[in-house]
């Protein structure tokens, strides 16, 4: 029987970890109507088929401690999507269609991310991840796209995802996972990058110009993508190329000649 070369345990290695950013919101279950952190399932199953671990990780206080504590532990790092980045951390004044501030996801999601790429921590933004990503790096936002745009096309509402063709551009590390040329994903947004940040190259656009994916130029694994890759099975090479990226992180960090070593 061939070996699965894209599972590390099929190689004899340790699977890699992958941390999920994720919701904290009010959630019903029984009797019960709390405050909860949760994730739908197909972002971490898109993980674990992938061959990595999957670990959530809610919105924490102290992030900046905390994320320093996290990443010690983590071969990769996942920002999913959820509500509106708020614009007051790319210094625009809020529109009355953006969502209510989530302050603590934005603060955890930001120092996980700063310490991710310090360490050269593999990382693949998704959504919202994709505007914070950005955001982070000093690029801005259109707050309302079929403003922007004059286009609803990239959330056609009712938990409904749109099916979009973006183009990806030859040369890049996402051509090498999903393919150059024309390509089907899943949306549902009504925000998108504006101006671009500092350290950023775009590698997908849609017909109408938005940009619809991008990675970090320098030596670190940052691929962003606007659209909803756990929602299509035909998608889930991003989630195999990020726990490739972090099983090679995970081996880094196991060898020995990485370790410090004391002067005679």
């Amino acid at each position: 029987m061939a070996s699965n070369d894209s599972d590390p345990s099929a190689r004899g290695t340790r699977r890699p970890v992958i941390g999920l950013t994720t919701y904290l919101e009010q959630a019903k279950q029984g009797v019960w109507d709390v405050r909860a952190a949760f994730l739908p399932q197909q972002y971490f199953t898109s993980v674990t088929s992938s061959g990595g671990i999957a670990v959530l990780l809610p919105p924490q206080d102290g992030p900046d401690d905390a994320a320093v504590a996290v990443l010690d532990t983590l071969d990769g790092l996942i920002l999913t999507g959820g509500l509106d980045v708020q614009p007051e951390l790319y210094g625009a004044d809020r529109h009355p269609l953006t969502d209510p501030a989530r302050p603590d996801r934005d603060a955890w999601e930001l120092a996980l991310l700063r310490g991710a790429e310090e360490r050269g921590i593999p990382v693949l933004a998704i959504c919202r991840g994709l505007q914070l990503a950005n955001v982070a790096h000093g690029g801005t936002l259109h707050q309302h796209l079929p403003e922007a745009l004059g286009t609803e096309r990239y959330r056609i509402g009712g938990g409904v995802f749109a099916e979009i063709t973006v183009e990806v551009d030859a040369g890049s590390r996402l051509a090498e996972q999903v393919g150059a040329g024309a390509f089907d994903v899943h949306s549902y947004h009504h925000q998108g990058i504006d101006r671009l940040g500092d350290g950023l190259v775009v590698t997908a656009r849609t017909d109408d110009g938005l940009v619809q994916a991008f990675e970090g130029t320098g030596d670190g694994y940052l691929v962003g993508v606007q659209w909803h890759p756990e929602e299509n099975a035909e998608d889930k090479s991003l989630f195999a190329g990020v726990v490739a990226a972090a099983s090679a992180y995970a081996a880094q960090k196991a060898s020995p000649a990485q370790k410090d070593t004391v002067p005679a």
